[in-house]
């Protein structure tokens, strides 16, 4: 806290990628560590015990550091790198994503189909739109990013269906709170992964975590 009162914020923790050798914040990064039979596994959830190491959310960074082995040399060790590395931390980002997006939708703060989608867009309900990568662009173009919120546009229709317990979607919305700023945060590291564009960045009070 200040010495005027007023709470001091906390800046994002920064790690090292080990491909560029560049710090930035943790949340566009993904950690690695060595398992007991020092074969490299990608943690996407972060909590995986060890020693860590970062590579930018990036699939050129990501086939390098596979490519040139620099997880030996950053964890001064021997280690196996598994040669579908780059596909085990896309499939774990899509979990992780599509898994928040269900727990927002139970949470009543998720909804898909274009009705609804373009419902809430109308009522201001919505702070994130999310469209499928695949989908028409005749039927996206009918529906715009709200103001100040985000656009994620990196996920499939049957990937956005596997969020709603259905076969494919091709339009949702998230509303502010819950788990929305945390969805934001990691559909950007997919992004970065398929080499798609992210999500923009929304007022922090719109999209903000419940404590």
């Amino acid at each position: 806290m200040t010495r005027g009162g007023r709470v001091r914020e906390r800046e994002a923790p920064e790690r090292r990628c080990i491909v560029t050798g560049e710090s930035q914040p943790k949340a566009g990064l993904v950690r690695f560590v060595a398992d007991p039979e020092g074969r490299i596994v990608p943690d996407i959830l972060g909590r995986l015990p060890g020693r860590g190491v970062y590579v930018s959310a990036d699939r050129a960074a990501l086939e390098t550091a596979v490519g040139r082995n620099l997880f030996a040399r950053a964890l001064r060790q021997p280690v196996t790198v598994p040669e579908d590395l780059v596909a085990q931390v896309e499939s774990g980002l899509v979990k992780r994503v599509t898994d928040l997006v269900s727990l927002d939708r139970k949470a009543g703060r998720a909804v898909a189909g274009f009705e609804k989608v373009k419902d809430w867009l109308a009522r201001g309900e919505a702070v994130v739109l999310i469209q499928a990568s695949d989908g028409s662009g005749r039927g996206k173009d009918k529906l715009s990013t709200p103001e100040g919120g985000h656009f994620v546009g990196c996920l499939t229709a049957s990937e956005i269906g596997l969020s709603f317990g259905r076969d494919y979607a091709i339009h949702a919305a998230l509303a502010a709170g819950g788990l929305t700023a945390r969805v934001v945060e990691e559909a950007a590291r997919l992004s970065g992964l398929r080499g798609l564009g992210g999500a923009r960045r929304a007022p922090r009070e719109r999209i903000r975590r419940t404590r």
